[in-house]
Formats: C-alpha cells, sequence, structure tokens
C-alpha cells in the first residue's frame, strides 16, 4: 500500500481544515517546501496535495509553491482542487505534477473527464468526497445528486483507474479511518481505492494495508504527531 502524507494549501501555508470546514482552519507551516521535503527524509515517495482555495474558486492560486516543491524533491506530486478545464490539467502536468485529481469536474463535467483520461491515461485520479452517502462538490460545499455508490459504477464505466476517496465526517476528526467503507469498496470495485480522512492511527494504517486497498492518506495525524511517518511508511508495506 502506498502512504501519501498530505499537504493542503491554503494562502501558499500547509493548512488542515475540522471536516472540511473552511471557517476552522488550522496553519501549521508557512513553508511547504520545507514540509515535503521533510516528508521525503522520512522515507516517503509519494505526496497528495489539495489546493483549498481552488477547489471553492476552480483557479490554482498555489500552483507555485507546487511548482517548488517539484522542484526541491523528486516526490510523486498528485493535486486537487479545482480543476476543471484541460488547460489547468496540463498547468499541472507541466510543473511537475504526476498525477491530478478531478473531484467538482468528475460530477459535474463528464465530457472533460473523459477526455482527460483519453489524453493522459493514469496521470488522471478521481476524487470521491462522501458527505451523508452522497458525492460532495465544490470544496465539499455542496452534495451532488449522486451517491459514492453510483459515482463509483459510473466512474468504472469511464476507465477511470483511481479513485481517492474521502469521508468528510472523519477528516481531521482524529477519531479513525471508516474501515467498513473501505473494506466493502476494496471488495466492490476493481479500480484502485485511496483512502482518506481520519487515518490517525498506525493501527488504521495496518488495517487498510491488509484489505489491499491501493493508498491511504495522512494528514493532520502527521501534523499533531499522532503517527509517526517512518514508522507509518514501514506499516504500510
Amino acid at each position: 500500500m502506498i502512504l501519501f502524507p498530505a499537504i493542503d494549501l491554503y494562502d501558499k501555508k500547509a493548512v488542515r481544515l475540522y471536516k472540511g470546514d473552511y471557517d476552522n482552519m488550522t496553519v501549521y507551516g508557512d513553508n511547504p517546501p520545507d514540509i515535503a521535503k521533510d516528508f521525503e527524509k522520512s522515507g516517503a515517495g509519494h505526496i497528495h496535495m489539495v489546493d483549498l482555495e481552488g477547489a471553492k474558486e476552480g483557479t490554482t492560486p498555489n500552483i507555485s509553491v507546487v511548482e517548488k516543491i517539484a522542484s526541491v524533491t523528486s516526490l510523486f506530486i498528485e493535486i486537487g482542487g479545482g480543476i476543471r478545464s484541460m488547460e489547468t490539467v496540463e498547468r499541472y502536468l507541466s510543473a511537475g505534477v504526476s498525477r491530478v485529481i478531478l473531484g467538482t469536474a468528475a460530477v459535474n463535467d463528464e465530457k472533460f473527464l473523459v477526455s482527460a483520461i483519453e489524453k493522459h491515461g493514469d496521470k488522471i485520479a478521481v476524487g470521491a468526497d462522501v458527505k451523508d452517502g452522497f458525492v460532495a462538490i465544490k470544496g465539499w460545499t455542496e452534495k451532488s445528486a449522486l451517491t459514492l455508490n453510483a459515482f463509483l459504477e459510473k466512474m468504472t464505466k469511464i476507465g477511470a483507474t483511481n479513485v481517492i476517496c474521502t469521508d468528510i465526517s472523519r477528516d481531521g476528526a482524529m477519531k479513525g479511518t471508516n474501515l467498513a467503507l473501505y473494506k466493502e469498496l476494496s471488495e466492490t470495485y476493481s479500480i484502485d481505492i485511496t483512502a482518506s480522512g481520519g487515518v490517525s492511527t498506525l493501527s488504521d494504517v495496518v488495517a487498510l494495508r491488509r484489505m489491499n486497498v491501493y493508498g491511504a492518506i495522512i494528514g493532520k495525524a502527521y501534523y499533531t504527531g499522532a503517527i509517526n511517518l517512518k514508522e507509518a511508511l514501514e506499516a504500510a508495506k
């Protein structure tokens, strides 16, 4: 299983939200590239990033930070948040990003999603952010009409190969991840699933690895010291 330590960007800083609430934001660092270098020193090969401003507005206000991280590390970078046009996809790929994540666009603009997958293949991932059983969009500020299962069935038919699934109710809450959800998804779908939201102990990491999910994202647990990244990377193997 691949472990993705995470950096969420807002105003060029590393931040975390509590359950997706923009009014409940904690700043963990003014220099995200230094945090990324620390990830790499700990042995990480991958990083998960979200532009929280971009997620709401459909813009790329933090792309200079992403470019810097790509230039000072050799990490596999995946990023989501506000990627709603092919131009933005290609801006990120040109900036050194390895994989871009389509969230709102995957729900609202199927034609764009299909063309992005046709053009860029496995450099395109899909974000499925779950709120009360439905897929949320626009930086988690709105719920779509699609249930998670309906959305994943649709993504499988379209040819998506990688889905990052976030249980918003667990995100940043430090109460453990939704193991029952990821067990069900790993048993139901052949698509690569990355678990996100509430991964807060080594036992969460071990349990997810045993389910054969593709990846797991560690956010707040890293920043608070609840999880030692070196130990978590070992546990994910």
